[in-house]
């Protein structure tokens, strides 16, 4: 990935698509390293994180890191999720983070250098191209190794640089199979059946 000490750049991470991303790649995120990397590489001004969250009453286990991560330099957007059950009996949770995540994109486009968007999602599209068009270089993260591939072509076509997350991951991920002690990063902790409202 080419990051500059000098460029202005924002983060902007879909939790779900990032989570199942690296969880087809074999790794857990460490959300404090991915931090500390783009503070390390660039003049990093925001890292957003978006995520869907179930409207129920019961204990979410996404809420212990939505927690760490408002106290923790990253700014949190949350919205319901739409909770069901599928035609075989399992609970599914629908929700999609494009539209907050483009407003977000196109109000902070005009003090931007670069921004990084962690998703496939090839409903991004338009708004990558609007922020583009503002001066605002654009690179997405996700990956073709996962079966299948979790990016759109559309939105690989649109971006001016994709990275895949694998040839990263050293930096702010560990293998979930390596059994080694390590310290413990701060990571998604959600197994959850999400099916986003979009495809890629």
């Amino acid at each position: 990935m080419i990051l500059r000490q000098t460029e202005r750049t924002a983060v902007f991470i879909d939790g779900s698509s990032l989570y199942y991303t690296s969880k087809s790649l074999g790794f857990d995120v460490d959300y404090r390293g991915l931090l500390e990397f783009f503070r390390s590489k660039s003049d990093l001004l925001r890292a957003y994180y978006y995520a869907a969250m179930p409207e129920t009453d019961d204990y979410s286990p996404l809420k212990p890191l939505t927690d760490w991560l408002s106290y923790n330099g990253y700014m949190l957007v949350t919205k319901n999720a739409r909770e069901f059950t599928d035609h075989s009996g399992r609970r599914r949770i629908k929700g999609s983070m494009d539209v907050e995540m483009t407003v977000d994109l196109l109000e902070q486009a005009d003090q931007l250098d670069h921004a990084v968007i962690f998703s496939g999602d090839s409903d991004l599209r338009r708004a990558v191209d609007a922020v583009q068009r503002r001066g605002t270089r654009v690179t997405a993260v996700s990956s073709l190794r996962a079966s299948p591939p979790l990016i759109g072509d559309d939105l690989r076509r649109q971006v001016d640089s994709f990275v895949e997350l694998a040839d990263i991951a050293s930096a702010f991920t560990r293998r979930t199979i390596d059994s080694r002690p390590r310290p413990t990063p701060v990571r998604h902790p959600a197994d959850l059946d999400v099916d986003e409202d979009t495809e890629l």
